[in-house]
């Protein structure tokens, strides 16, 4: 409680991210960052921030602790070690992120499918059926939860899997108002997020900031329609520049929402019809991350793993200790953490690493060994 006060009292003072983000990195705890911006030491802060964070407003701050006061919500700071480790890769990632659901789906493979609010029938059906055989073959889908292709991609994705919802308001609101059920049900069965507090509402400078988080949280970005002036190919430009994959899908030159697509294929993107050819192209980008990831970590590469005498994979203790806690039925976090004794955020970075390298599957958030 003491720590989410303390980052809510950051944040409401409207400190710059990249200064929210230092001093959280810098500081032992969210409380010593709040004591070290409140002393404001170097800090250049404005007279209205400094006057937030020594008096903020306390009837507001437990308006906030009460909404994440619920089961299934909370904030993660970039302090945090299930802050998600893609996001923290990108140039410029928000330094708190507030979620409704399962947060541990942040950390797995997820591919972005985005496009425009106002597509034709047909690429609404395009982008249910690649939404739905990504999240059928373990992906999770993510996008922004906007009318047209990314309403159209989370549905696709509720059908056969998981999907994340990225929105540019406070998770207590639901823009556009038509998709509060379908928020309520991506809540239920999978993740949505926000950087931004309880309450607030959409302003349009903060849906281009929120694509960068769809970009960064994800390894590769499919475009269904767009048009010239879209929204989602600042997704697009986003995920190149955060060194992900970026696929487009080609149209009709009569259709409008189309010519982005094109735009995106001249400049580089890549060309797809099906959503094999996605997930084929993403394939060796997540094993890239699995080894990156064990970099990051500190964990010694497993090219092919070996067996050991009683047939597990070979490897240290604590990956052997959760492979003999996986079986061929799904099992949930809570089980995991009590068979093992390890932490969420070690068996959530494991269980990535085992993930992209194919050999643990997941069911509505469940793990289990594939075959």
């Amino acid at each position: 409680m003491k720590t989410d006060r303390a980052l809510l009292t950051l944040l409401r003072a409207r400190l710059p991210d990249a200064l929210l983000r230092a001093l959280l990195e810098s500081q032992p705890s969210p409380q010593d960052a709040l004591a070290a911006a409140r002393h404001g030491a170097g800090l250049s802060l404005p007279g209205e921030t400094r006057l937030a964070l020594h008096k903020p407003d306390e009837r507001r701050l437990d308006a906030d602790l009460a909404w994440l006061a619920p089961a299934g919500r909370c904030l993660l700071g970039w302090h945090d070690p299930d802050y998600p480790a893609l996001l923290r890769r990108t140039p410029a990632p928000p330094a708190l992120l507030f979620v409704a659901g399962d947060a541990s789906l942040l950390w797995h493979p997820q591919v972005a499918v985005v496009g425009s609010r106002h597509p034709t029938p047909a690429g609404q059906d395009r982008a249910r059926q690649f939404a739905r055989a990504f999240a059928g073959a373990g992906w999770v889908v993510t996008s922004g939860l906007a009318e047209g292709i990314d309403t159209a991609a989370h549905e696709g994705a509720l059908a056969t899997g998981r999907t994340v919802a990225v929105v540019a308001t406070g998770l207590d609101l639901a823009y556009p108002a038509a998709n509060a059920a379908l928020m309520a049900r991506i809540a239920a069965q999978g993740a949505v997020v926000s950087e931004h507090p309880p309450g607030t509402p959409a302003i349009a400078s903060h849906f281009p900031s929120r694509n960068r988080i769809i970009a960064g949280l994800s390894l590769g970005t499919l475009v269904v329609e767009a048009a010239m002036r879209s929204g989602a190919l600042i997704s697009a430009r986003l995920a190149a520049e955060a060194g992900r994959e970026v696929f487009a899908l080609p149209g009709s030159l009569d259709n409008p929402v189309a010519r982005g697509c094109h735009r995106l294929i001249r400049e580089g993107a890549g060309l797809v019809e099906s959503p094999a050819e996605v997930l084929a192209a993403l394939g060796p980008v997540a094993r890239e991350l699995a080894d990156a990831l064990r970099g990051r970590l500190g964990i010694a590469p497993a090219e092919v793993p070996g067996r050991s005498a009683n047939g597990q994979p070979e490897g240290d203790d604590d990956h052997n200790r959760l492979w003999s806690a996986l079986g061929h039925d799904p099992t949930g976090m809570d089980s995991l953490v009590e068979r093992t004794g390890l932490t969420v955020a070690a068996l959530s970075s494991m269980l990535l690493i085992m993930e992209l390298e194919g050999r643990v599957a997941t069911d509505n958030g469940r793990y289990f060994r594939r075959s």
